[in-house]
């Protein structure tokens, strides 16, 4: 195999700025000892004699699964045994990602980030620490192993159709879309002047376009859109960082932990909101019991239609994205990167924007357009999870948490563009690196395989999957209400 490129973060397991361990290569594509992560003995050990598969060390699940605690990480990846403690820190997509699947067998979620594994098995090498023994299945015992099987055949099936392939013409339409809305608001402001018929007007294109943008970033930040990871992660920093103002590294690393572990409590940043709305079955009756009562959640569906998906983006995570970059590591490593692009958006929006409305004027018109563009994309966003299922730790094949855990929306031309082909969840989440516009494509098959294994796909109509957002929350507060009034005050 020819190394003809360094890979780059997303969730991945390397990144050439982050990582010691990927600085140089010798010339025979290994890596160079000076860049090697710290290892355990063993692992140096073996390491430094060059010891042959047969002399691994071999462990039972038992052995690996006593292995999952934030200061002992294992992994297992396609039988091998990876002790990856010493470089959780310098995990691109964070270490919380190892944490979530420590003890485990990482196989399919491994797959599922990195679409180049080959490049990246380059630096599992140094962390390599055993086998499983031969009488041990390739996966826990508790999951169904004919299920995990014919999904990686799946997989092999749409690699061999080239469903990873993606179209530069079709993405380019949305960057050239995006580009002309920015452009043309720009335009209208100049020629017409900043009165209040054209200020709404512009409001609304400018809001279409950060819409778009946000789908925009997620098709990079998940490396579909290119072959090679640095172009996708360039074309995500100016989207994400110059078109809106959000930083490209706290996205992948809160976003890689929703997908490897979607909707598990509370490994899924997306499913804990802190004191302002609890989700699910099990952390309304959790909050109840323990008499937790931030704010009145039994009209917290309430909340979320007037002010909750608004402030999403303008407040919650663009304060969090903020915090991420101003935090001492964060701040050491990827200052020239992520806020030198998040500081070109309010410059931009300054140069373009400020002689019509100035600097405070400016500043309001950037936080109505966040305002009103959380709405779109909270209920396009939650309308595939919030409703369903949600728990604990579970440790299920990667094939069966995806699909109870998302819902697709029905197909239309008008639902593809406004949600960004999220209406299509369930193959994306199988298949996070997967282009958008194959997504549809390989549906038929999933829900096929779905019926093979008496799994649900859910696949409903829009209107519905918005009204679905609704409808949890009350059914949450119910439980949460019951709950807390059931329970006397310990």
């Amino acid at each position: 195999m020819t190394f003809e490129e360094k890979p780059e973060g997303n969730g991945s397991l390397v990144d050439e700025n982050q990582l010691d361990l990927s600085a140089k290569h010798q010339a025979n594509g290994k890596p160079a000892a000076s860049g090697r992560a710290k290892l355990p003995a063993r692992q140096e050990a073996n390491a430094k004699c060059g010891l042959p598969s047969k002399s691994l060390s071999t462990y039972t699940w038992q052995e690996i699964q006593r292995h999952n605690q934030k200061t002992d990480k294992w992994l297992v990846i396609n039988r091998k045994v990876y002790d990856v403690t010493g470089w959780a820190d310098r995990h691109p997509g964070g270490r919380r990602v190892l944490n979530h699947c420590a003890g485990e067998d990482a196989t399919d979620v491994f797959r599922a980030m990195h679409p180049d594994p080959d490049i990246v098995r380059l630096y599992l090498k140094p962390l390599l620490i055993g086998e499983l023994a031969p009488e041990e299945p390739n996966q826990e015992r508790n999951k169904n192993s004919q299920l995990v099987e014919d999904f990686q055949e799946l997989r092999r099936t749409l690699e061999t159709m080239n469903m990873f392939n993606a179209n530069l013409g079709f993405f380019f339409l949305h960057l050239a879309q995006v580009l002309i809305l920015e452009a043309l608001a720009w335009v209208i402001v100049w020629h017409f002047g900043s009165g209040w018929l054209i200020t709404i007007f512009i409001y609304f294109l400018l809001t279409v376009g950060q819409a778009q943008d946000s789908f925009l970033q997620h098709d990079m930040g998940h490396l579909s859109v290119f072959k090679k990871s640095k172009w996708n992660r360039l074309m995500q920093n100016f989207v994400i960082g110059h078109l809106k103002g959000f930083s490209a590294k706290w996205w992948n690393n809160r976003h890689s932990q929703h997908h490897v572990k979607t909707n598990i409590y509370p490994k899924d940043p997306d499913v804990v909101f802190g004191p302002f709305f609890v989700v699910g079955d099990l952390q309304p009756v959790k909050y109840g019991k323990n008499k937790i009562k931030y704010i009145d959640y039994e009209k917290q569906h309430l909340y979320f239609c007037t002010v909750g998906a608004a402030l999403l983006m303008p407040v919650y995570l663009n304060l969090d994205s903020i915090r991420a970059m101003y935090r001492r590591g964060y701040w050491e490593h990827f200052f020239p990167q992520d806020i030198a692009w998040v500081s070109t958006f309010y410059i931009r929006y300054f140069i373009t924007f400020g002689p019509f409305y100035g600097i405070f004027g400016t500043l309001v018109l950037i936080y109505l357009v966040k305002l009103l563009e959380s709405l779109w994309v909270a209920y396009v966003t939650q309308m595939s999870h919030i409703p369903m299922k949600m728990s604990t730790e579970e440790n299920q094949d990667w094939f069966s948490s995806q699909v109870l855990a998302t819902c697709n929306v029905e197909q239309s031309f008008f639902n593809d563009w406004f949600t960004g082909h999220l209406n299509f969840q369930i193959e994306h989440h199988l298949f996070p690196t997967m282009p958008r516009h194959n997504y549809h494509k390989v549906a038929p098959l999933v829900k096929s395989l779905c019926a093979k294994h008496g799994l649900p796909y859910v696949n409903k109509p829009i209107l519905k999957a918005f009204g679905d957002i609704i409808r949890a929350l009350k059914k949450s507060a119910a439980l949460w209400m019951d709950a807390y009034y059931s329970h006397p005050e310990t």
